[in-house]
């Protein structure tokens, strides 16, 4: 079985500024979301919401400053660790966030247990 994060990049400050009656929706969405994993044999071993990135510790080059002074409106805002045999259900089921989610990404982490098959078609057998 594969583990795919699912990252979810969104604009931190348009969704302070939602009401909550809106933010409970997305969250129902996300509920709906996390039923439909569970209903298709995926299983979620991992995620979050995150709090916003002036929050974030940030190391360049063994610099460490506050927040993450990105030139971007979007910023990570949330993320699934969910495991799955199945690739294109698991982006099926992703398409029940598009509602609420701008971008949606999602990818193969790297086991590195030496006991696996890659995901990366480039490679060649198990790792090492």
């Amino acid at each position: 079985m594969t583990t795919y994060v699912i990252l979810l990049p969104g604009d931190e400050d348009a969704w302070a500024q939602t009401p909550a009656a809106e933010k409970q929706q997305g969250y129902a969405v996300h509920e709906q979301f996390a039923n439909a994993l569970a209903a298709r044999g995926h299983a979620i071993v991992g995620g979050a919401e995150l709090q916003h990135s002036r929050t974030a510790r940030t190391l360049r080059q063994g610099v460490v400053s506050d927040g993450p002074y990105a030139e971007v409106a979007e910023q990570l805002t949330g993320f699934y660790l969910v495991q799955s045999d199945d690739l294109d259900d698991l982006v099926d089921c992703c398409r029940i966030l598009a509602g609420v989610e701008t971008t949606i990404e999602i990818r193969p982490t790297v086991d590195h247990s030496g006991t696996a098959e890659s995901t990366d078609p480039s490679q060649k057998g198990p790792r090492s």
